[in-house]
């Protein structure tokens, strides 16, 4: 029974990132095997685009902001899908009441172990939706306003 509700969160909270996505804008896509146990395909949970900026997703609900393992596997396929779309990589985490959370993955942050650690600390300190829109690179940050008044 457990495994059936972890499932249905997890959906849930895909449904809802696909949401918030596609209300900001985005061509917002929940990939049909997420979830599911195919060993050769190299699908996220959710992909996202906006004028040509590819966001791919891997998403976790928590019900609280304690750190997380994913399985090193799942991460590795989360890079391989970005870097064939052309994309960035992200692992979204929502957490009951708040805003969701996310955290930028890259090759160089891979340890070689069976597990991906995201402490309690990362997912903190992590942005929200308008920390990913600005590393897009569709949103401007006040540091980029902060350039633009210097030359």
């Amino acid at each position: 029974m457990r495994v059936v509700k972890s499932r249905s969160k997890g959906y849930r909270a895909e449904r809802e990132l696909v949401h918030t996505l596609w209300r900001l804008g985005f061509a917002v896509m929940r990939a049909p095997a997420s979830g599911a146990r195919i060993k050769k395909a190299e699908y996220p949970d959710v992909v996202a685009i906006m004028k040509g900026r590819v966001a791919v997703f891997e998403v976790k609900s928590r019900a609280s902001s304690s750190g997380l393992y994913i399985e090193l596997e799942q991460i590795k396929k989360l890079i391989d899908f970005a870097e064939r779309a052309g994309g960035t990589p992200y692992i979204a985490i929502k957490i009951p009441h708040k805003e969701w959370k996310f955290i930028k993955v890259s090759k160089e942050g891979i340890k070689e172990s069976k597990t991906y650690k995201v402490s309690k600390e990362d997912i903190e300190k992590a942005p929200g939706i308008s920390g990913v829109l600005a590393d897009l690179g569709l949103m401007k940050t006040l540091t980029d306003y902060i350039r633009e008044s210097d030359t």
